[in-house]
Order: C-alpha cells, then sequence, then structure tokens
C-alpha cells in the first residue's frame, strides 16, 4: 500500500488499527478509515487515571450474570455485566418511585454515568432510582474473562450485537425490578450517542419495559442512503466557517500545502518540527488523521463552557481554535496556522511539549466490529461544501477492509430491518410512543437524527447551539437559557410519562 499511499484520499481515524484506501480526487497521501461509523466509537474507552478522580455522584458497582446468546438456547458461558446503581433519593416501590435506567454507550459506564449529570440531577425531584448498565464487550462487561479472549476473532466476537446489548439491559431491568420488588415502578429511559440509539430502539423493541426515553444525539436515519452522507463532513465545516471564513479557507488549503510539504527533500523531518512530534514522522497519513481527529472532535463538543469530555477545553473551542489560526502575524504559513489551531484542542493545558500521533486513549475495537458488521453509516465529503478533501463512500473497498481484519461482511441493511428508519415518519408515528430525540445543530450527528416532531409524543427537540448531547451533561451556572429551556421541556414531557402511567395503574387497580 506504500507505494500507492499518493494515489489514495482519506477517511480518518485514530481509533482504527488496519485500514484501507478511499480513491481521492487530489491525491492527498492520507491513509482512511475503513469503517465510516468510526466517529461515535472514539468515545469508547478514557484514560483510567481520568476515572479515579471523577466520581462525583454517589452509586454502588454491582455484577449480574448475563447469558451470552439471549437468542438461542445453547449452552455457552455467561458473562458479568457491570452496572452503577443509586439508592439515594429512591422513594422505593410502596410509592412505586420510577427507574431512571441509562443504556451504556460503547465504552467504560463510569465515563458516561460521570458526564450525564442530568440524570442524577433529576432523580431527587422525581425520587428516582438510578441504573447505568455497561455494554457488553466495553469496560469490565468482558465475556470469556478478558479482553483479549473476547476480541480473540469473529467466533468470540460475534455476540457483540446491539440486539444482544438491548436483550441485556430487558433481563437486567425485569431481574432488578423483580429483586427490589418495584414491578409497579415506572422505567424512563435515557441515553446519548450510541446510547441514545439504545435507548429510543429498546423504547421501540421493548414497549412494555419502559414508559419513554430520552435520546440525545442519536444518528438513528445515518444508515443506508436516509440522509446524504456528506451530511457529517459538512456540518463540521460550517461550525468553523459560521465562526471564520478565513479560518474554513485555511483548513481547506491545508491539505494541499501539507502534500506539497511531503514532496520536499526532506519534508517528513519538517513537519516533525512544525507540529512538534515526539518522534519523526514516517508518513503524512499519521498527521492528516490527526488534523481530522481534532477538527471532528472539536465539533462535536463545542460546547458554550470549558469541559474535559474528550480532551480539557476552554468554552466556544472552534472559536478559540480559528482566533488562533487568524491572529498568526502576516506571513505565517499555511501549516503554521494550523498547528496553533490545532493545540487548543490537543495541548489548551500546555502540558505537553511533543505529540505522539498514535496515543489514543478512547479507542477499543469492539467498535470496529460493530462497524464491520450492523452499524455501516456511510460518509463523504463534498469538495464545494466541505473543509476536507474530497472522498467518497465505497462499500465495495469498505466490505473488503472488514474482511481483511475479521473475516466478516458487513450487513448495511440490518439496523433498519431491525428497527427501521427508511419509511422512520410513518413507522414512528404507527408504532412508537414517548421518545424524545434532542439535537444540537452544531453537532454533526445531528444531521442523521429525528429533527421533527412525528406525533404528539415522538417529540424532537432542536436548539440551533447546542453539541453533542449536551443536555445530558451537568447542569452550569454557565448554561446558556436556551440550554436551560431544552431541559425544562425534557422535564415536563417525562413528568407527563410518569403521570399518565400511574393515572392507568390508578384507574386499572379500581
Amino acid at each position: 500500500m506504500a507505494n500507492n499511499l499518493l494515489q489514495f484520499h482519506h477517511f480518518i481515524s485514530l481509533l482504527v488499527l488496519l485500514l484501507l484506501s478511499f480513491p481521492s480526487s487530489n491525491g492527498l497521501p492520507i491513509k482512511p478509515s475503513k469503517y465510516s461509523s468510526r466517529f461515535l466509537g472514539r468515545f469508547s474507552k478514557p484514560n483510567k487515571p481520568l476515572l479515579k478522580t471523577l466520581q462525583k455522584f454517589k452509586y454502588e458497582t454491582r455484577y449480574f450474570d448475563q447469558n451470552l446468546d439471549h437468542f438461542s438456547f445453547a449452552d455457552l458461558p455467561k458473562f458479568r455485566q457491570r452496572y452503577l446503581i443509586s439508592f439515594e433519593h429512591w422513594v422505593g416501590p410502596d410509592k412505586a418511585g420510577p427507574i431512571f435506567f441509562y443504556c451504556g454507550n460503547e465504552g467504560y459506564i463510569d465515563w458516561f454515568a460521570e458526564n450525564t449529570g442530568f440524570v442524577w440531577e433529576l432523580a431527587p425531584r422525581f425520587g428516582a432510582l438510578v441504573v447505568f448498565p455497561e455494554h457488553r464487550y466495553y469496560g469490565e462487561s468482558m465475556p470469556y474473562g478478558s479482553n483479549s479472549e473476547a476480541y480473540r476473532n469473529a467466533s468470540t466476537l460475534s455476540y457483540l450485537t446491539t440486539e444482544q446489548a438491548l436483550a441485556d439491559y430487558a433481563i437486567l431491568l425485569t431481574e432488578l425490578k423483580k429483586d427490589l420488588s418495584a414491578e409497579a415502578s415506572p422505567v424512563v429511559l435515557f441515553g446519548g450517542s450510541y446510547g441514545g440509539m439504545l435507548a429510543a430502539w429498546m423504547r421501540l423493541k421493548y414497549p412494555h419495559l419502559s414508559v419513554g426515553a430520552l435520546a440525545s444525539s442519536a444518528p438513528v436515519l445515518q444508515f443506508e442512503d436516509i440522509v446524504p452522507p456528506e451530511t457529517f463532513y459538512d456540518i463540521v465545516s460550517n461550525a468553523f466557517r459560521h465562526e471564520s471564513t478565513s479560518c474554513f479557507n485555511t483548513i481547506k488549503a491545508s491539505w494541499d500545502a501539507l502534500l506539497s510539504e511531503v514532496h520536499k527533500e526532506d519534508g517528513l523531518l519538517q513537519l516533525t518540527k512544525t507540529f512538534h512530534l515526539c518522534q519523526k514522522l514516517n508518513s503524512s497519513v499519521d498527521l492528516s488523521n490527526w488534523w481530522d481527529s481534532a477538527y471532528t472532535s472539536l465539533a462535536m463538543v463545542n460546547y458554550p463552557y470549558p469541559t474535559e469530555f474528550l480532551m480539557p477545553l476552554p468554552g466556544d473551542p472552534i472559536k478559540e481554535v480559528c482566533r488562533k489560526i487568524d491572529s498568526c502575524p502576516d506571513g505565517t504559513g499555511v501549516l503554521e496556522r494550523i498547528f496553533e489551531g490545532l493545540n487548543v484542542y490537543y495541548n489548551y493545558t500546555g502540558s505537553f511539549d511533543c505529540f505522539n500521533l498514535d496515543d489514543d486513549p478512547h479507542g477499543e475495537n469492539g467498535w470496529n466490529w460493530q462497524a464491520c458488521t450492523e452499524m455501516v453509516m456511510p460518509m463523504s465529503s463534498n469538495r464545494y461544501s466541505s473543509m476536507f478533501p474530497e472522498f467518497y463512500y465505497n462499500y465495495t473497498e469498505y466490505k473488503e477492509g472488514c474482511w481483511e481484519e475479521f473475516k466478516v461482511t458487513p450487513r448495511p441493511t440490518w439496523i433498519t430491518t431491525e428497527f427501521g428508519g427508511r419509511d422512520f415518519k410513518a413507522d414512528l408515528k404507527n408504532f412508537g410512543s414517548n421518545i424524545i430525540f434532542s439535537n444540537g445543530l452544531l453537532d454533526p450527528w445531528s444531521g442523521g437524527s429525528v429533527l421533527e416532531d412525528i406525533s404528539e409524543s415522538i417529540v424532537a427537540l432542536v436548539t440551533e447551539k447546542g453539541a453533542h448531547h449536551l443536555d445530558l451533561r451537568a447542569a452550569t451556572t454557565e448554561d446558556p437559557n436556551w440550554l436551560l429551556e431544552q431541559r425544562a421541556k425534557e422535564i415536563m414531557l417525562i413528568e407527563g410519562w410518569i403521570k399518565s402511567y400511574n393515572d392507568r395503574k390508578r384507574l386499572a387497580e379500581i
């Protein structure tokens, strides 16, 4: 592949170790990811030292023995599913205290729990029990006893599916309610990003187990050709263009500037120096991926106040990145400007003297498997609307890459077959109820979500300035009014679900 790098274009990933290539219109020498849906996977695995410093909320850690395969009667080993549970504010089963159940994402459940303050802050208001189950094959919930065994091959990974994960949640929830004598307690589902998809799908697949679901930043329509494949990259690009046209143009020009530098004698050495890399750059592929990962991550976490969700960042981080790029002295080269901007994302605290391009604390192979089986989410980049180089989704190459790594063939239409999506308006209206799809239009995943009301009970709450599941984060004194209003609407709808459930239950007892 090395001899052909100049003929290929990129679809990046710091999360993917084995890569294939998409054709490029401009010959940019960068390695594309096999998996167009790898963006969600960047939330897989935070630094463990970070987890130890976080615990802001009171909970117990427990384990539940789960069946490895819920859909057969094969004699397979069980695995221990970790879940976090808090009784601190629960009013108990006698008062039918509700259960707030977060559908765990593709990573360590501690991290999602600590970054989902909205659920914890609602608990005292509703007298709710809080439960955060961990997704199978992530964190400590590892079948076959270890990460290495669980990820060994396609045979051991075959039980890593959305259907199995939802069945885990259904079984855990049912058994937990039975153990607590809380069969009459209403359940509200929560989830953000992939967890939001799971919350919406669980509400549809197991409607008898919950009264409603809040699905935040859930791209349930990012499959097949339901939304244009360039949507994600266009939204990222528009976030930068909105802050500064010159910033957008500098980033757009930087890919050609990188190519030009690579062609020079000792170009890779000069790039190593310009971008303060800890080791000499062997290929511009890794550097290009590093850039792209920063830009897409910035769009996702473009929150209005400082956070440390992915990296320590200031409020409105894209604004700060563009300010750095645009404020360089006249005569500063394009690549030097790009470094100044990227330094905001990768080194806002000033803690690093140099950068390791392969240092990816959030990656985990489980998501690569999911992207190669069910979670096939086509993406592309349009040369006219995007600040990224042009590339096109190529299923043949995608399929070849998945076979190369896992010896599996993707099923790009399975998610829509299992959960719907092709005619989602009619399907949700006819068969669904009590789902909130919340999205901020700064979030590139919003383009693959539900952005308009479907019925009286399937509601879209859309904010112009919101980023990736911002509404699920803990409240701060810096929350803008539009965010307060969004959360107030969510609370009102949740109250309505619980009240309707309790009213029906009382009538049934008469």
